[in-house]
């Protein structure tokens, strides 16, 4: 072969091998995008049931939730949370959230009655200070002056309390002997007080200028009663569905966490402290009741206030 006919393969050579030198690149670039949607596709999926609550109670847990997640990110990964509203007013579905609806969390009232023959994992550990269990009564303005009058819980029990079907806090009432008219939902609650079906309506004193401003200020028929306040130890706790019980150790882990940095308190106040203020809750009357559904992981639950 001639020197020129040698120089000729000798570059066609060199060209093949750059040619090559650039399609290893290009697979190599190929297989390297996977690898960071991957890292992103990583972030476990958490399915939150927040319904059958009013709107900031929902706000609220949520941000609790969000708050206790973050704190473990380092620990545990990331996470994607996914929130689901919808309500459910019959018992037996509130009931199925975990069993038969695949939810991971929810918060409720500890020792919810109708989870009661239901697998779950309970954190027995207070979101709200023991807030809910401080309930304002929401009455007919014509009836003021009769719940002014009202100074022992004799005379609360003679009166019905109105409250939506499956309500937790129905049969905590009835044990303490008072009369409960369980009917109904959220949304006509107010109209069948105004309607003279039962005499008073409560809420906890973190919602009740809420839920009087968006649902029952308007008829000008109710007031907040501004006399009165019903307790009983009613502690707002997560419960987790049996089979993620790393799900249930990574939340405990965070609210013990945001519990001890004050990142729970100052979430608390930033909701809750011009409520409180609003209610005035060291004026009032305090009528105490007894909680029967408390779980035994909260029996000696004190609120903290």
């Amino acid at each position: 072969m001639s020197a020129q006919g040698q120089t000729s393969s000798i570059w066609l050579s060199i060209k093949n091998l750059i040619a090559l030198a650039l399609i290893g690149c290009v697979s190599l670039g190929s297989f390297a995008a996977p690898e960071q949607s991957s890292s992103a596709d990583a972030a476990t999926p958490i399915k939150l049931w927040n319904g059958n609550k009013t709107a900031s109670r929902q706000q609220y847990e949520r941000e609790i939730l969000e708050a206790a997640l973050n704190a473990t990110t380092a620990a545990h990964g990331n996470y994607q949370l996914q929130e689901d509203k919808t309500d459910y007013p019959l018992a037996a579905d509130e009931a199925s959230v975990f069993r038969s609806k695949g939810f991971d969390i929810f918060g409720t009232v500890a020792g919810n009655t109708k989870l009661a023959n239901e697998k779950k994992i309970l954190i027995p550990l207070p979101l709200m200070k023991g807030l809910l269990g401080y309930r304002i009564l929401i009455i007919r303005a014509a009836d003021k002056e009769k719940f002014v009058a009202i100074k022992s819980a004799q005379q609360l029990q003679q009166l019905r309390m109105g409250i939506p079907s499956t309500w937790a806090d129905a049969e905590l009432f009835r044990h303490n002997g008072y009369k409960v008219e369980e009917k109904g939902s959220f949304d006509d609650l107010f109209t069948r007080l105004e309607n003279n079906e039962f005499d008073y309506v409560t809420f906890g004193a973190n919602e009740v200028t809420g839920v009087f401003n968006e649902r029952a200020a308007k008829s000008g028929k109710l007031i907040v009663d501004s006399s009165l306040l019903v307790f009983y130890p009613f502690p707002l706790v997560f419960y987790v569905n049996p089979d993620n019980k790393a799900l249930a150790a990574r939340v405990t882990e965070g609210l013990q966490i945001i519990s001890a940095n004050g990142e729970l308190d100052k979430i608390f106040n930033r909701y809750f402290a011009a409520d409180l203020a609003a209610v005035n809750l060291p004026a009032r009357a305090m009528i105490k009741l007894m909680n029967p559904i408390l779980p035994a992981e909260m029996a000696d639950f004190k609120p903290s206030l």
